[in-house]
């Protein structure tokens, strides 16, 4: 082996990148619990990215009680209707989607909310089981650590809503001109139901397929009481 290999190939080397990829990995959990201070305002991966490409993006931080109680009704019926009842994963669920996946159907989504918020703050998008399993103890330690209400909060103010639109107050804003507080039932079903593809989903300008989407997210969220009891219990 010759000298430049062996200095490639370095113990300090091979130690100093294993003490890099370590601190890597631990960084988002030592995020979680920097994120339970409320004045801390959290941005996402894409957020970052979009700084990083000079894009730019807007995004104006509210509080949970700035937001519609529409909205959150909306976004929980319509992502995670056990986000009350569950510890960060819905186990159910999950275990649907590995058995739906060893029978080669195809799976459905069972990502909770505080898994959406730990896949947007720390991860990245698309759908590999790499980020699932990194997604899942980050799910399980954010629910630890925060509240119910500071995960939806939190979740509401980084989602993306349209290109460079992330947040519930931006969304409000762009998409129907009115603040995150003063949204309609409507308005809220719309946005929730945009989620999974804000790009190809328009919450201000609806397809059909949106709009009859949108009227069954307003009818579950007519009937939430008992399954958003621990935001306004």
């Amino acid at each position: 082996m010759t000298e430049r290999r062996r200095q490639l190939f370095s113990p300090s080397l091979i130690r100093r990148i294993l003490i890099g990829v370590v601190a890597l990995v631990l960084l988002p959990y030592l995020l979680i619990i920097f994120y339970v201070l409320p004045f801390i305002h959290p941005i996402s991966t894409l957020m970052v990215a979009d700084l990083v490409s000079f894009r730019g993006y807007d995004r104006r931080w509210v509080s949970l009680d700035q937001i519609s109680p529409n909205l959150v009704r909306s976004v929980m019926m319509s992502e995670d209707g056990q986000f009350c009842f569950h510890a960060g994963v819905d186990w159910h669920q999950m275990r649907g989607v590995v058995q739906d996946t060893l029978d080669g159907e195809s799976t459905r989504g069972a990502s909770t909310i505080p898994m959406q918020t730990a896949k947007n703050l720390f991860l990245w998008n698309g759908r590999s089981f790499i980020r699932k399993g990194m997604e899942l103890p980050l799910a399980l330690g954010a629910d630890l650590v925060w509240s119910k209400r500071r995960i939806m909060e939190i979740y509401l103010n980084v989602a993306e809503w349209g290109p460079g639109i992330y947040g519930a107050e931006a969304a409000a804003q762009y998409h129907f001109k009115v603040p995150a507080s003063k949204l309609t039932v409507r308005q809220a079903a719309l946005l929730a139901v945009s989620l999974p593809n804000p790009i190809t989903r328009v919450a201000g300008k609806p397809s059909r397929g949106v709009q009859r989407l949108s009227g069954v997210v307003e009818r579950r969220a007519r009937g939430s009481g008992e399954y958003i009891k621990c935001i306004y219990g």
